[in-house]
């Protein structure tokens, strides 16, 4: 059975996807940066609270990363982690630059130390563009972020270009 661990399973995608994997077959961990104290009210409402296995993490602490990894063990991360508002980072760069790029730079390297087999997804963003000139943007438009979240995701999707061709890393954007 495949073991799949989500970052950021608290929130309504990393709830769905979790429901997504268990129906798939996967053994499914989620981490919270506080799981004893988190409702996790997204998973209940989707009556899979009891089928997930939950653990505490804290994505800009490399050490708990690489913990939770060693712990869980899984097959394939997700990550979803991390915050999630364009107008707050503006309010939190620090915070938003952290817990984007710090906490994906984290788990890329906590992948590496323990052998580069764990297959990794990161969730990105459209933001990254920037604005298009009500263009439609492609694989060949480039990055022009404008907000701190923007630059955030923006580097956490070249972390993982760059991990994936200098450590031949499983790992996608």
């Amino acid at each position: 059975m495949k073991k799949a661990l989500i970052c950021g399973i608290s929130g309504q995608d990393g709830a769905y996807l979790a429901k997504l994997l268990l129906d798939r077959g996967y053994e499914v961990c989620g981490t919270s940066r506080d799981a004893q104290m988190s409702s996790f009210g997204n998973l209940a409402r989707l009556g899979i609270r009891d089928r997930v296995k939950l653990e505490s993490m804290s994505l800009n602490d490399f050490r708990s990363v690489l913990q939770v990894l060693a712990k869980i063990a899984p097959d394939e991360v997700y990550n979803l982690a991390g915050q999630s508002s364009v107008a707050l980072s503006f309010e939190q760069p620090v915070e938003t630059l952290e817990s984007i790029a710090t906490g994906t730079l984290n788990l890329l390297e906590a992948i590496r130390f323990a052998g580069g087999k764990i297959k990794l997804y990161n969730a990105s963003s459209s933001e990254c563009f920037g604005d298009t000139g009500g263009c439609a943007a492609d694989e060949n438009t480039p990055f022009r972020p404008r907000s701190p979240y923007a630059v955030a995701k923006a580097t956490a999707f070249w972390e993982v270009a760059n991990y994936r061709e200098a450590y031949n890393l499983f790992a996608c954007s």
